[in-house]
C-alpha cells in the first residue's frame, strides 16, 4: 500500500512507521523538521516537510496514496488552545487535503480517554456518550466530531482507532505515567496495547474495506491495576492513595467490534505476555 502517515517522530509513529516499512509498503511522512526524521528516511521513507495546517505543503504527496493514517497529537505539557491547534484544526485540515486528493482511507488515532468517568456498570463501547474531562480527550472528540461529518457530507473514508495506554518496543511512557499514578487507588485498573498491536490495528482499520464512519476499541485482553504496574516498576503510592475513588471502569473498553469485523487479536494479550516474550 501506498500509505502517508503524520506523527511519524512521535512515540507510536516512531514505532509503527518501521514495522510498515519492513513489510514491504510505500510510506510518506509529514514531518516539521526532516532533519530530525532522516533516521526514517534511511529505513525507506519518504519524508515531506510541513505543517498539518498548511495543506499546500503536503496536498501533492497525497495523491495515489491508498491511506492517511494520522497520529500526530499534542497530549501532555501543552495548553488548551495548542491542544485545539494540533488535534482538532490540523486534523480536520488534512482530512480536507485527503479529500481533495480523493484518498480513500483515512484513519485517525484517537484515545479511550474520550469515555470519561462515569456510572457504566460494564467496560466502554464505541457507541457510549463521550465524557472526556481534560484538553486532550476533549479536542480528540471534537475531531472525531468533526471528521464523521466529513464522513457524512463529502465522503471521507474515515475509520477512528481509539487507543489505550501504548507501551513496549523500549518505550519510557510507563515509567514517564508513574508519577501520575501515585495517587491512583491500587485497585484501578486500565486497559493497555503494546506497539505491536497498535500497529495491527492501525493496519487493520487501513486495510479493511468497507467500515468507513466505523469506531474500534483497541486493547489488550488483560487490563491491568495501578498496583501491579507500580510493584513491577518499583513505584509507590501516595499514603492516601488507598481512600481515593475511583470507577472501576474508566480506561477500560469492550473490544467485540474490533475482534468481530477486523478479526484483531492481540499479539500480546497482556503486559505479563509481553514482557515475558521481552517486548517490553
Amino acid at each position: 500500500m501506498n500509505i502517508f502517515v503524520t506523527g511519524a517522530t512521535g512515540k507510536v509513529g516512531s514505532r509503527f512507521v518501521p514495522r510498515i516499512l519492513q513489510r514491504g509498503h510505500n510510506v510518506k511522512v509529514l514531518v516539521r523538521d526532516a532533519a530530525k526524521a532522516d533516521w526514517l528516511h534511511q529505513q525507506g521513507a519518504e519524508l515531506i516537510e510541513g505543517d498539518l495546517l498548511q495543506p499546500e505543503d503536503y496536498g501533492d504527496a497525497l495523491q495515489g496514496t491508498a491511506a492517511v493514517i494520522h497520529l500526530a497529537a499534542q497530549f501532555r505539557g501543552v495548553d488548551e488552545n495548542t491542544a485545539k491547534i494540533s488535534n482538532l484544526d490540523g486534523s480536520i485540515s488534512l482530512a480536507r487535503a485527503a479529500l481533495q486528493a480523493e484518498v480513500p482511507k483515512f484513519v485517525f488515532a484517537s484515545t479511550n480517554n474520550v469515555y470519561g468517568s462515569g456510572n457504566r456498570s460494564r467496560p466502554n463501547r464505541e457507541d457510549d456518550e463521550l465524557r472526556p474531562a481534560f484538553a486532550y480527550p476533549q479536542t480528540k472528540a471534537a475531531a472525531e466530531t468533526a471528521l464523521l461529518q466529513l464522513h457524512r457530507e463529502q465522503g471521507l473514508g474515515l475509520r477512528i482507532v481509539r487507543l489505550p495506554f501504548v507501551y513496549g518496543d523500549q518505550d519510557p511512557h510507563i515509567q514517564e505515567f508513574l508519577p501520575y499514578m501515585r495517587n491512583w487507588n491500587p485497585a484501578k485498573r486500565m486497559h493497555m496495547a503494546h506497539h505491536a498491536d497498535v500497529a495491527q490495528a492501525l493496519m487493520l482499520a487501513a486495510s479493511t474495506p468497507g467500515i468507513d464512519g466505523r469506531i474500534y476499541n483497541v486493547a489488550d485482553d488483560a487490563p491491568i491495576s495501578a498496583a501491579e504496574l507500580a510493584m513491577l516498576h518499583h513505584s509507590e503510592f501516595t499514603p492516601n492513595a488507598l481512600q481515593q475513588a475511583y470507577d472501576p471502569w474508566d480506561m477500560v473498553v469492550d473490544t467485540t467490534r474490533i475482534r468481530e469485523e477486523l478479526n484483531y487479536r492481540p499479539i500480546y494479550p497482556s503486559f505479563y505476555s509481553a514482557r515475558d516474550a521481552g517486548a517490553i
